[in-house]
């Protein structure tokens, strides 16, 4: 008998899982601790003007297969209405099938506007009218999207020197979703960043600071640090192509920072020993505001010249890069460690091959004090699909503890991406309803349900501990 696509129990492949998704996991409201939503949005509570604004601005995952299916980037970032960007992403919509997109496109379409047609370019005029208008809604504002979904909490992902005015505007605001900041740091730890300069005025500015040592460089971000940490931050990100092992001996920061503002050239033992050395402080005072750091490694980023010439940084030109993680990873680890100034830490690898890696390595570090305080994080932006998923979970599952997973995250720019929640959660019950049906677990849907509300909810909201007013 063939399955009707997208019903109630889609992904759900047996009794078992399909109890375990609809009487433990649906219904439980969403912590997003890490995606990049624009927080001027959120406070100011804004109306999309159509599904082109709300769906394919800023989403890279979309841009990349409309390009591989031909599609003029006259449709994707160009200077083409939205009506004709959309007819051209709907027409690309049939051509997906068996990539995420298609699964998590045809949820959004049934989980925010209740249409259950399949997108292309036949229907596309019509869905186009049908979600335009719903947008332009005051039902369909952006709190009204977050609240759809019951998302409870999100943090946003916001550069150091920025104000958070947005965040302060928010929370001023009743009724609204939870909002924190997250300090990503990026910038300043990679020395050779095309914008280090530029942004290291910027937190000279903001901190009435002249940043002549690397001393100082670091009071400076302990500076921002500690007025985040006044906004209700809790979290820092850092997304790296791989942390290196350390090879501090014979290398002057100072004069490493010096040769960058002169705009000398740097070498790369320089530019690694600075980035390890930056991220070493900042983790220590971490640790001393009980925040938890996050690690991105393995993206190798804006690949195609030509692109980031024609449109800019960050448009869906990276990929999965093949960087050694293990040795500098257990380094910075061990080193925060052994000085009993290792904060709450969640690790995230891009390469499928580095997931036992990644898995063990949080194994080493764990401290018998707090219960998973080192996370192996959710499968990662290519990883993030349907058999990354359940690879994560089964590898977790044999080199952890899948029961003190803190579970799911969106990693997005969209507003209409928290379906994304709902994907993981039928994921999830899926592979332990499959294990009760073939005796590999007990049949106790109690305790097991227990386990899958802990992991889509109630692990992060106790990790975390977001003071929520």
């Amino acid at each position: 008998m063939i399955k009707p696509f997208l019903n109630e129990h889609f992904l759900l492949q047996n009794k078992s899982a399909e109890i375990l998704y609809h009487d433990y996991a649906k219904d439980l409201p969403i912590i997003d601790y890490h995606n990049h939503l624009p927080p001027q949005e959120v406070a100011q509570d804004i109306n999309f003007t159509s599904i082109t604004e709300a769906w394919l601005k800023g989403d890279h995952y979309k841009w990349r297969a409309m390009r591989a299916n031909g599609v003029s980037e006259k449709f994707i970032t160009g200077t083409a209405t939205d009506k004709e960007k959309f007819q051209q992403w709907a027409s690309t919509v049939p051509y997906t099938m068996r990539n995420p997109l298609y699964h998590w496109t045809h949820l959004e379409l049934q989980r925010y506007f209740n249409i259950d047609k399949l997108l292309d370019s036949d229907s596309a005029d019509k869905i186009f009218e049908e979600t335009s208008e719903k947008l332009r809604s005051q039902e369909y504002s952006v709190q009204g999207l977050l609240k759809k979904m019951k998302v409870e909490l999100i943090c946003t992902t916001d550069d150091p020197t920025d104000d958070l005015s947005f965040h302060q505007e928010a929370k001023k605001k009743e009724g609204g979703v939870s909002m924190f900041p997250t300090f990503r740091p990026d910038k300043f730890a990679i020395i050779s960043h095309p914008d280090f300069l530029i942004n290291l005025e910027k937190l000279e500015k903001i901190t009435d600071t002249n940043i002549s040592s690397f001393d100082i460089l670091v009071e400076a971000l302990e500076k921002r640090i500690d007025f985040f940490n006044s906004q209700g931050c809790r979290l820092a990100d850092h997304g790296m192509s791989q942390l290196f092992p350390f090879n501090f001996e014979g290398i002057n920061l100072d004069q490493v920072l010096i040769k960058r503002k002169d705009q000398k050239q740097l070498g790369d033992s320089e530019v690694q020993s600075f980035q390890m050395n930056v991220l070493i402080r900042l983790a220590k005072i971490y640790h001393t505001k009980n925040w938890t750091m996050q690690f991105h490694l393995g993206a190798i980023r804006n690949n195609n010249s030509r692109l980031m010439n024609l449109v800019g940084a960050d448009v869906g030109a990276d990929s999965i890069g093949d960087y050694p993680q293990a040795l500098g990873l257990s380094q910075f680890l061990n080193h925060l460690e052994s000085e009993s100034k290792l904060a709450k830490t969640i690790l995230y690898n891009l390469n499928p091959k580095d997931n036992e890696l990644f898995a063990t390595m949080a194994g080493n570090f764990q401290d018998g004090n707090s219960i998973g305080k080192i996370q192996w994080g959710s499968a990662w932006w290519f990883l993030d699909q349907k058999d990354g998923m359940e690879k994560q979970i089964n590898a977790l599952s044999n080199m952890g503890l899948l029961s003190r997973f803190i579970g799911m995250l969106t990693d997005s720019r969209s507003f209409l991406s928290f379906p994304r929640h709902e994907y993981f959660r039928r994921i999830l019950c899926n592979l332990l309803g499959e294990d009760i049906h073939n005796g590999l677990l007990p049949n106790d849907l109690d305790w097991i349900g227990k386990i899958v509300q802990d992991i889509c909810y109630h692990n992060a909201k106790a990790y975390f501990d977001f003071q929520m007013d």
